[in-house]
């Protein structure tokens, strides 16, 4: 029987309701290598080009143990043991140690409740002040995280429901080895006999109760110690059903028995390479595309790595630069460029993840506590990754060099669909935005070239003024650090410009060349669809031939509630006082849940769209936006540049696209620890090319924020899509309120300097996109 693509890879309907027997039929009829090449398909699926690892110290807290593996060399009885436990100042100098080196988990390693076994283990504990290992073990972990900020993972054998609810506060992840599900291996002259803990019921039911619990998890697989294939299989199905269940496996270890001397399995002849391999195969075809499969790259020679990984494997697991693998002491760790090196060999590139994998660190404040979350969710990317620099929005940070990575077929093919004219799905986006290496440098030359093909060399830009006419607001979102909830200052004096002054500055605007006002604030409590109204008046007659670029669509809204007009009606009496077009922001991520987390009571996503609608039926031109790096996941932003499409198609009323990556600094959400600090660069230059990809050819101009990136991030871009700079502003308080350096002026000089920097030639613009005359006041500064 041949493996087809059909039949048995990812979530098919045949796979899921095959038996354990009919998977090994079908799997031992497949000659090895087509079953690794439909294993490996599936991972580049799920994962792409990379394979992750954990940076991390072994901390093992104490090594004796209420079991008696006939294979395990890590527990000792307490004659032979040092030590019951390690003391506190012991794990904190492991830990700390490891921080130094760069490392990020604290695993710690530790027998099964000796406690209950050794009276030392009890004698031993009183003196530390704790009746259980498990209490022990909730202080220390608590501790190296308050002091080093490495983030724990525990694995301390079966647990329970309380149990977990003690220890969940202090970690990251947990977890413990299924090893087998094959009760057969409990009886007399097997591996597990004597070891009640490691009864196949209890130890799945233990991770049941993680599920329950909302840990992240970590199980697996220990082959070679008994077992038939029949029975991994069976393993491998109950814990599918497990993570189909409560979705918290977070990794599979597929992890091969070694044969260590002084116990009675040392004579046990060890799995093969191609046995391995097979059962790798096997997991990654009934565990899907998505779920992370980890193989420890020490229990092999340098050679066999890159078999593991197109078997199905794309995690190492944890790599420590400073403790030795305890378990498998006589296996040293490979160097990490060792590791990076058999990793690329196999094309493929090693990146690094934290304790909690990148699947359940996307939704932390799921699946973490309130304790640990900020920690996981202000390190990590969109990807659940580490960011792949310091580099941060806001920060004026140098431009960091990317990690290179190869190519992958996927993203080759959607860049290949987009350049034959067809409109990318969500799930094609989003595909694109995991880009990296080798696929971010594609993405980005295909994005330049279209550039280039539609609006051409010039890089353009706008004199304008930022008028932000009170921060005082009724609104509560939690990005927001510019807004003041009443007249009483918080994070700085709340003010309200009066008429004269926002007539006066728009004046003062034009005589410094600007050809435009940007005019935006709070929602007052005190404002209704008159106060807008007056408000253009009173620019319009301060400064009669400049162009009014003002309002937000939740001020419109505010506006056309407040009177009892309908949007068509508030919005060409806007447009009859001299409003001339409309700001696209408020829309942030034009998602349900996305906003239900970031700004619950602003306008929806659907009244975003509606305002922008309006404005278009009655001939206000609109820009879009999109404000990114936050709370949401890839997905989202697909489902955003999507509406903004759909809406273009219709319309036609969007002048450029707006990427403003999120300024983390001072926002209110971030402080709280519930969002991410911003987008990594790599993110922030995708925002934009990949924009310039599926918004072509209905939207023409992709702009790049100078004031959130900083010039050198923005120059980069121009070579990923970008056409335009935005406007010199004059004013602008929102950026900086929220901790950006940048944001009061950059003038038509610099912004020429910077294009040149590019190797661009620039231009002013009008809001509309003319060119303004070389002769025109702010060209001749």
């Amino acid at each position: 029987m041949e493996l087809g693509v059909g039949s048995l890879r990812g979530n098919s309907p045949t796979r899921l309701a095959m038996s354990a027997g009919e998977l090994l039929a079908a799997f031992e009829a497949t000659p090895l290598d087509a079953l690794t090449a439909e294993a490996q398909a599936l991972t580049l699926e799920g994962h792409g080009a990379i394979v992750t690892y954990s940076r991390k110290v072994f901390i093992p807290l104490t090594k004796l143990c209420r079991d008696v593996c006939h294979y395990c060399t890590f527990a000792q009885t307490p004659a032979k043991a040092a030590a019951a436990y390690l003391s506190r100042d012991e794990v904190l100098a492991i830990a700390r140690a490891g921080a130094a080196l760069g490392c990020r988990e604290a695993l710690f390693t530790l027998g099964d409740r000796p406690e209950a076994r050794y009276p030392a283990a009890r004698e031993a504990l009183a003196a530390l002040g704790h009746e259980t290992t498990l209490s022990y073990l909730a202080e220390v972990a608590a501790l190296v995280f308050d002091e080093t900020g490495l983030l724990p993972h525990l694995n301390p054998g079966l647990m329970d429901a309380a149990d977990y609810a003690a220890l969940r506060p202090h970690s990251a992840s947990m977890g413990i080895m299924l090893e087998s599900a094959s009760d057969r291996l409990c009886t007399k002259g097997e591996a597990h006999y004597g070891s009640p803990d490691k009864e196949p019921a209890r130890r799945l039911a233990s991770i049941a109760a993680a599920g329950e619990a909302g840990v992240p998890f970590t199980t697996g697989l220990l082959i070679g110690i008994g077992e038939t294939r029949l029975e991994r299989i069976e393993a491998l199905l109950a814990i599918r059903d497990l993570n189909e269940r409560y979705g918290h496996i977070q990794e599979v270890i597929i992890q091969n028995f070694r044969a260590k001397s002084g116990t009675k399995m040392a004579d046990r002849a060890e799995p093969t390479l191609e046995d391995h391999v097979w059962t790798i195969a096997a997991a990654r075809l009934i565990l899907g595309p998505d779920m992370t499969i980890q193989a420890p790259p020490n229990l092999h020679d340098r050679s066999a790595l890159g078999e593991l990984i197109r078997a199905g494997v794309n995690d190492w697991g944890g790599v420590s630069p400073l403790t030795p693998d305890h378990v498998n002491p006589e296996a040293p760790w490979p160097h990490l460029e060792v590791l990076a090196d058999a990793t690329a060999d196999a094309g493929r590139a090693l990146r690094q993840r934290l304790a909690i994998g990148p699947r359940h660190a996307q939704q932390a404040t799921r699946w973490c506590d309130p304790r640990i979350a900020p920690a996981v969710l202000r390190a990590v990317d969109g990807r659940g990754l580490p960011k792949d620099s310091d580099w941060a929005v806001g920060h004026g940070d140098a431009v960091p060099e990317l990690a290179p990575a190869p190519a992958t077929e996927a993203v080759a093919r959607i860049l290949e669909r987009a350049r034959d004219g067809e409109r990318l799905d969500e799930a094609a986006m989003a595909r694109l935005f995991t880009a990296d290496g080798d696929d971010f440098d594609a993405v980005c030359a295909q994005a330049d070239a279209l550039r280039a093909e539609v609006v051409g060399e010039t890089v353009t830009y706008a004199v304008n003024r930022n008028i932000n006419y009170t921060n005082i607001c009724l609104y509560r979102c939690g990005f927001c650090a510019f807004s003041k909830g009443s007249t009483k200052a918080m994070r700085g004096p709340a003010y309200r410009l009066d008429f004269a002054e926002i007539g006066r500055r728009a004046a003062e605007a034009v005589e410094r060349g600007a050809t435009e006002v940007c005019l935006q604030g709070g929602i007052h409590p005190d404002y209704d669809g008159n106060t807008y109204l007056d408000i253009v008046a009173a620019v319009k007659a301060a400064a009669p031939g400049i162009h009014v670029h003002a309002f937000s669509p939740l001020e419109v809204m505010h506006g056309a509630r407040t009177l009892g007009l309908s949007l068509e009606d508030f919005l060409t009496r806007l447009k009859h006082a001299g409003l001339a077009t409309l700001p696209g922001t408020a829309a942030e991520i034009l998602d349900p849940a996305v906003r239900e987390i970031l700004c619950p009571d602003k306008v929806t996503a659907h009244e975003w769209l509606e305002v922008m609608r309006a404005a278009h039926s009655v001939g206000l031109r609109t820009t879009a936006t999109i404000m990114f790096g936050h709370v949401e996941q890839y997905r989202h932003w697909a489902r955003h540049l999507a509406q903004v499409r759909s809406l273009q198609e219709e319309t036609g009323g969007f002048t450029e696209f707006v990427p403003l990556p999120f300024v983390h600094m001072e926002a209110p959400i971030w402080r709280k620890g519930l969002a991410r600090s911003g987008p990594s660069y790599r993110e922030a230059v995708l925002m934009h090319a990949i924009a310039r990809i599926v918004l072509h050819p209905v939207l023409t101009n992709i702009q790049v924020s100078w004031v959130k990136l900083g010039p050198d991030a923005a120059a980069a871009v121009l070579a990923a899509g970008a056409n335009d700079l935005g406007g010199t502003l004059m004013d602008e308080s929102i950026t900086r309120a929220a901790g950006g350096v940048n944001g009061q002026e950059f003038g038509p000089a610099e912004m020429i300097a910077l294009a040149r920097s590019a190797g661009r030639p620039a231009r002013q613009r009008t809001t509309l996109y003319e060119l303004v005359p070389d002769n025109h006041p702010a060209m001749t500064e």
